[in-house]
């Protein structure tokens, strides 16, 4: 498979894999571009690979947590732009889209490694073995993260009462 085949078949799944690993579509787009930059200079080793999808995956993954390391990383994003009326009212939008967005931003807020690993499982439909060739680590180690990522995740979506007892928990 040449590159432009490789980019031609999997580019738009590998740019919607870094929209929901990074939560920024405007940085996605530019980690895909730079690991696919990379993967060009070097894609007799990566066409080599048995599975050149999952190597470039990797590549995007590594390259994200690198991205979080440096210091130009320190920027914050500016809020989405309102629409011209003003601020929507909270019944303005469905309730299915504010849960949604409720547990996508809670999402965006777990570990990187916690993220990648629910984006691979939920999103990208991949199975342990696969994550964790793509994230460089035992297949127990993808079920612990993601046990951890989802514990994280029920526990912020519905808090316990402070004044229940400890055995009701």
């Amino acid at each position: 498979m040449t590159f432009e085949e490789f980019v031609h078949s999997r580019g738009a799944a590998l740019v919607r894999f870094a929209r929901l690993l990074t939560g920024d579509e405007h940085r996605a787009d530019d980690l895909v571009q730079e690991v696919l930059a990379k993967a060009f200079v070097h894609w007799r080793q990566v066409a080599a690979a048995q599975r050149p999808d999952v190597y470039v995956r990797r590549m995007l993954v590594n390259a994200n947590s690198s991205w979080w390391r440096r210091r130009s990383s320190r920027e914050v994003a500016a809020a989405e732009p309102t629409p011209a009326g003003g601020p929507a009212a909270a019944e303005d939008i469905g309730t299915a889209v504010a849960a949604r967005d409720e547990l996508w931003r809670m999402v965006l807020a777990l570990p990187v490694r916690q993220r990648a690993v629910l984006v691979l499982r939920y999103y990208e439909d991949l199975d342990d073995a696969a994550i964790a060739e793509i994230l460089g680590c035992t297949t127990t180690t993808v079920r612990t993260t993601a046990l951890r990522g989802l514990t994280t995740l029920r526990t912020r979506h519905r808090p316990v009462p402070d004044d229940l007892p400890r055995s009701a928990r």
